[in-house]
C-alpha cells in the first residue's frame, strides 16, 4: 500500500452489521479474508496474550487461527481455503494482501453466535496483534454470473 494509507479495516461497523442483517442472506455463507500482516505484531491491545519474545504478524495470526479453530468448527463453520497473497494479476500494483482465506459457515446466525462467543473473543487479540490491514467480504452462491436487478438475491 502507498505510505500516506492510514485507514485501517480491522472491525466491522455498526452500519456494516445492520447492512449485512438486511441483506437477509438465507443458507451458506462464506466469508472472503484478505489479510495483511505487520512485520511484528503489536500485543499493546492484549500484552496478557503476548509471547515472552516478540513475533511477526503472521506469527501472531497462526495463535489467532490455533485459538480459532476449534469454536469456528463448533459452530458449524470450516475454513475452506488459506493461501499466500502477493500482487495482482488484476489490480492496483500498489495494493498486496499477504494471505487469503475463505470461511464457510451454515448461516448469517451461526457465523454472528461463533463471532459473539465469549471463549472466542478471549484469544481476538492474537488477531489484533497480527494484522496491519484487512477485508471481510460476505459471499453467498449464486447460480448465474451476474444477478439480474429483478432477481430477489440480486443485493444479496
Amino acid at each position: 500500500m502507498p505510505e500516506n494509507h492510514t485507514r485501517r479495516y480491522l472491525e466491522p461497523t455498526q452500519e456494516a452489521g445492520r447492512s449485512l442483517m438486511m441483506r437477509g442472506i438465507s443458507g451458506p455463507v462464506v466469508m472472503l479474508n484478505l489479510l495483511r500482516f505487520r512485520e511484528l505484531a503489536d500485543y499493546s491491545a492484549a500484552p496478557h496474550l503476548a509471547p515472552r519474545e516478540p513475533i511477526s504478524g503472521a506469527a501472531a495470526y497462526q495463535l489467532y487461527m490455533d485459538h480459532t479453530l476449534p469454536f469456528l468448527k463448533a459452530s458449524g463453520g470450516d475454513m475452506i481455503f488459506l493461501g499466500t497473497g502477493g500482487s495482482y494479476l488484476i489490480g492496483p500494483p500498489e495494493e498486496r494482501w499477504d494471505a487469503a482465506m475463505l470461511v464457510r459457515q451454515r448461516s448469517i446466525n451461526d457465523f454472528l453466535a461463533f463471532a459473539s462467543n465469549q471463549k472466542y473473543l478471549d484469544g481476538i487479540g492474537h488477531r489484533e496483534a497480527a494484522l496491519k490491514d484487512s477485508r471481510l467480504l460476505p459471499l453467498v452462491e449464486s447460480d448465474r454470473v451476474v444477478p439480474s436487478a429483478g432477481d430477489a438475491g440480486f443485493n444479496k
